[in-house]
């Protein structure tokens, strides 16, 4: 998994710099949209597999999401960005990324919206009002 989460990093970085060349002329819903396209896109897939991985791993992928959000909201390298993060661009944290993600497959499981070869892996069980 960690040759994995290098690649990803590498190649966000790359596209990252890519993108710093350009980011003059962006307005910020564009460098958002693209950053989306390059970047985030990369961090959420398959994020799900990452789920109980080591703080080690997840940070490398946070550090990706933190140049991400300086890019667009045009920080320098050393500023405070978790605010940034969450009040302007809305977005999530690596880790809970990934537990958003694995709530969104069970609950799709749970109401048949997922495919049919994760949801017959997952059974509810318990009585009454509870439910897992």
């Amino acid at each position: 998994m960690r040759d994995q989460v290098l690649h990803i990093c590498r190649t966000s970085f790359y596209q990252l710099r890519q993108l710093r060349v350009i980011r003059g002329s962006l307005s910020i819903e564009t460098c958002t949209a693209l950053v989306h396209a390059f970047v985030s896109s990369r961090l959420d897939y398959c994020n799900s597999l990452l789920a109980g991985s080591s703080d080690e791993l997840t940070n490398k992928l946070q550090s990706v999401l933190h140049s991400a959000a300086r890019l667009v909201l045009r920080k320098l390298k050393f500023d405070p960005i978790t605010d940034g993060l969450r009040d302007q661009l809305h977005w999530l944290p690596i880790r809970q990324r990934i537990q958003y993600k694995l709530g969104v497959l069970v609950y799709k499981c749970l109401h048949g919206a997922a495919p049919s070869y994760i949801a017959d892996m997952i059974s509810p069980v318990g009585n009454g009002s509870q439910h897992l």
